[in-house]
């Protein structure tokens, strides 16, 4: 007699279909964790004796701190342009993304994971900082109102359709 062995199925969460924001809104968002970052920046500056010449490295460094790295992965075809952006450990309703003809924004805040044990809280903190913003300038002009966003097991896939040639030089002749 043959031996099977029997695997339960994986439950992964079905990918989730997301709604971009207003560009303006989300910039207005953005504002709080760009000066926490401009903060920090310059308490390195302040930190290294006021010395010029490190702005960069101390920026990069406030980021760094601040922010949780996300990878980017970039496909191109004839007819769009498709992101897949690394956010694992984020949730639909930690993330917030607007899209425009030229640039993609996405902004992510992490609750922190409590539980309530006989009325206790107890906090388990992530080792990564708990915020991402990416600002991502796109190689093309992409229509906006096309676009497609989703996340699936800790991945935000963007799928979108370039702008018709007609529409790029009709709107730079209206201009």
């Amino acid at each position: 007699m043959k031996s099977t062995k029997v695997t339960a199925p994986t439950l992964e969460p079905p990918a989730t279909l997301m709604r971009p924001r207003d560009p303006e809104g989300l910039r207005w968002e953005m504002q709080p964790v760009q000066l926490a970052i401009a903060r920090r920046a310059f308490e390195l500056f302040e930190k290294r004796g006021r010395e010029h010449g490190h702005d960069w490295e101390d920026w990069f460094k406030a980021e760094s701190e601040l922010l949780r790295p996300v990878s980017i992965a970039t496909f191109e075809s004839a007819d769009r342009l498709s992101l897949h952006v690394n956010v694992l450990g984020f949730g639909e309703n930690e993330l917030q993304v607007s899209i425009e003809p030229k640039r993609v924004a996405i902004l992510g805040k992490k609750e922190a994971t409590t539980t309530q044990p006989g009325g206790g809280k107890i906090e388990y903190p992530d080792w990564y900082p708990d915020t991402v913003l990416r600002l991502i300038d796109l190689p093309t002009e992409i229509n906006p109102e096309g676009a497609v966003v989703e996340l699936d097991a800790g991945l935000l896939k963007f799928e979108l359709p370039r702008a018709a040639k007609g529409v790029k030089e009709n709107a730079a002749a209206a201009a």
